[in-house]
């Protein structure tokens, strides 16, 4: 289905039209000058506006309105931020006449009316994690970073953690792992945890409440305060900052970060910008190997 209400195939003399109403919370071609516009009982604002380099054939957009793909004449499908901003192009087969995206634009789905084929792609997108002040281990200017958003009270988490350790034994001076708090609602003790490990933080102490955490067997108030008396925290201190705005705000930035680069779920992991789709060794350290390559090539130019 496309993207809630996306057509297959159009009329060309509709096209225009569609490119101009389709897409909710977007105008590609308009009036820019119009502020406000109404007729009857509709009123628009023009809120987008950008020239494209071939005549267009079909479009979708994300389910969150922060993509749009667009099929062109000249056989590829462009991808654009919701502002306009060009992420990339696909080349596809002459005879591609319709387009579809899963919600999130991870598969593009393709028709062609030449072959009477139907196709899909798989689409990553490499993004930029805001890691700003963030936990890490590993050295701070390694060449590669592996990101994480995870959930103390996440079982699937905790078994990633052994994980990491062996991929950074293995990667010592070229791997940074940053942490990123993603607490589920489903997961009572997960904020709590949360706050915590970012109070012990501000002792010093955020690997050591951060192991401790993942290691415990249930989590409840009186366990993570019994782990925080257990790492030697001052607890006068680590009770006020639990409920300081200070870590209120570090933990709505890390939720936001989460959200802008499309998080869902936990364990979630990027290496430079790239999701890691198999939590496996074998697949981190290709990915991995594959980034040291991109950065030896650049140092060589």
């Amino acid at each position: 289905m496309k993207s809630q209400q996306m057509i297959v195939s159009l009329p060309k003399l509709l096209l225009p039209l569609v490119l101009i109403f389709l897409i909710p919370g977007m105008l590609l071609a308009a009036t820019p000058q119009a502020e406000n516009n109404s007729n009857g009982s509709v009123e628009w604002n023009a809120a987008a506006n950008w020239n494209l380099p071939a005549k267009p054939v079909d479009l979708v957009h994300t389910l969150d309105n922060k993509k749009v793909f667009i099929l062109t004449e000249d056989h590829r499908v462009l991808i654009y931020t919701a502002k306009g901003k060009k992420l990339g192009a696909i080349p596809v087969e002459d005879g591609v006449t319709a387009i579809d995206i899963e919600p999130r634009g991870q598969v593009l789905y393709m028709i062609n009316g030449k072959t009477n084929t139907f196709s899909s792609l798989q689409v990553d997108f490499v993004v930029e994690v805001n890691t700003k002040g963030a936990p890490f281990l590993g050295k701070e200017n390694a060449p590669v970073s592996l990101v994480i958003f995870t959930d103390f009270e996440c079982p699937y988490c905790s078994k990633t953690e052994p994980l990491l350790s062996q991929v950074l034994e293995n990667n010592p001076d070229t791997l940074k792992i940053v942490f990123k708090n993603m607490p589920l609602s489903m997961h009572k003790n997960a904020e709590p945890a949360a706050r915590a490990a970012l109070a012990a933080e501000a002792q010093g102490k955020f690997w050591q409440m951060h192991d401790a955490l993942f290691a415990a067997d249930k989590l409840s108030k009186e366990k993570i305060d019994e782990i925080a008396k257990s790492i030697g925290l001052d607890m006068k201190k680590f009770q006020e900052d639990m409920k300081s705005p200070a870590i209120g705000q570090r933990l709505a930035r890390d939720l936001l970060d989460a959200r802008e680069v499309g998080v869902t779920g936990t364990p979630t992991l990027f290496i430079n910008g790239r999701r890691v789709k198999n939590r496996s060794l074998k697949v981190i350290q290709k990915m991995i190997d594959e980034e040291l390559a991109k950065s030896k090539k650049g140092a060589q130019k």
